[in-house]
C-alpha cells in the first residue's frame, strides 16, 4: 500500500497525524467549533499544538464541552477549582482570558448574527488557498491575521495576537496551508 503524503510538521505521532488527517485546515462555520478551536489556540500560546491535542479531552471535560454559552457564566469559584484540574493547562491569565472571551464572543454574535459571520468577513467568506512546498514556508502572521487580532483586542478579546490568529485560521480552514503535495491540500 503507498502512504499518502503528508505535511512534515505533523509526521511521527497517532494523534497529530489524525488531526492533520481530519481536522487540520477544514473550513469551520459552526460558532461552537470556532469557540472550542478559540479556547485551545488560546491555552497554546508558548506551548505546543501536541501538548494542548494531547489535553483537547480533558480540556472538553473541564470547559462544560466548550460551551460558551456556560463559560461566559463563570464564577470565581469555577475558575479556582479549574485552576487545579492537572489535565488541563492551568494558567490564571488564559482561564481568565477564557471566560472573558466567551462573554466578548456571544457580543460579537449579537452583533454580527454569528461569530462566524464576524471572523470568516475577514476573509470574504471563503478559505486563502496557500500553494506551500514545504509547512515551513508557512508565515507565522499575514496582513489579515494581524487586523483579526487588532480587532479582536479592540473588542476586548485576550491571548489573540496576531500568531495565536493566524494559527486558529490554519486551524479552522479560513487558510489553506497544507503543502501543496499533501494528499489534503485538494480535499479541504
Amino acid at each position: 500500500m503507498v502512504e499518502k503524503h503528508k505535511c512534515g510538521w505533523c509526521l511521527g505521532d497517532a494523534l497529530y497525524e489524525a488531526y492533520h488527517d481530519q481536522e487540520w485546515g477544514v473550513p469551520v462555520y459552526d460558532d461552537a467549533t470556532i469557540f472550542e478551536f478559540l479556547i485551545l489556540e488560546t491555552f497554546q500560546a508558548g506551548l505546543s499544538w501536541i501538548t494542548i491535542l494531547r489535553k483537547r479531552e480533558n480540556f472538553r471535560a473541564a470547559f462544560d464541552n466548550f460551551d460558551y454559552k456556560k463559560i461566559a457564566t463563570y464564577s470565581q469559584d469555577k475558575i479556582d477549582a479549574l485552576l487545579q484540574d492537572a489535565g488541563i493547562i492551568r494558567n490564571k491569565l488564559k482561564m481568565n482570558a477564557t471566560v472573558t472571551n466567551a462573554q466578548l464572543f456571544i457580543k460579537v454574535q449579537e452583533e454580527f448574527g454569528s461569530f462566524s459571520k464576524y471572523i470568516w468577513g475577514f476573509v470574504d467568506g471563503k478559505p486563502i488557498k496557500n500553494k506551500l512546498k514545504s509547512y515551513k514556508e508557512a508565515p507565522p502572521t499575514t496582513a489579515i491575521s494581524d487586523a483579526l487580532s487588532k480587532d479582536l483586542k479592540k473588542r476586548g478579546f485576550k491571548f489573540v495576537g496576531s500568531t495565536v490568529m493566524y494559527a486558529h485560521m490554519q486551524a479552522t480552514g479560513m487558510v489553506n496551508d497544507h503543502e501543496a503535495g499533501c494528499f489534503r491540500y485538494n480535499e479541504v
